[in-house]
């Protein structure tokens, strides 16, 4: 009992930083799409590098299941429903255990 604790709430941590990236990408992209932020510029361009690198294994296998809606790419909401998701499983399985 005192190891699962540490590993569930290290688990979540991980997985709400995890939304945080997911986030960060989205505005990214839009930025970039609607012109606000340059890609031309190095800081920016390695933070969207960075992010893309961090969230493209994670978004590719949706983006591939979902189907074509044009310009708009709702994997990233989809992405963090699951990740919500996951979470509440593993807090229910924690609650489980821990009673």
């Amino acid at each position: 009992m005192i190891v699962i604790d540490p590993i569930f709430r290290i688990i979540d941590i991980a997985l709400q930083m995890y939304v945080y990236v997911v986030i960060a990408a989205a505005i990214l992209s839009w930025l970039v799409a609607f012109n606000v932020v340059n890609t031309r510029n190095q800081v920016v361009y390695q933070i969207g590098n960075a992010l893309y690198r961090l969230t493209e294994p994670a978004l590719r296998p949706i983006r591939r299941i979902l189907p074509n809606l044009g310009g708009i790419d709702i994997s990233p909401v989809v992405l963090l429903l699951l990740i919500y998701f996951v979470q509440m499983v593993l807090r229910n399985i924690y609650i489980e255990l821990v009673t």
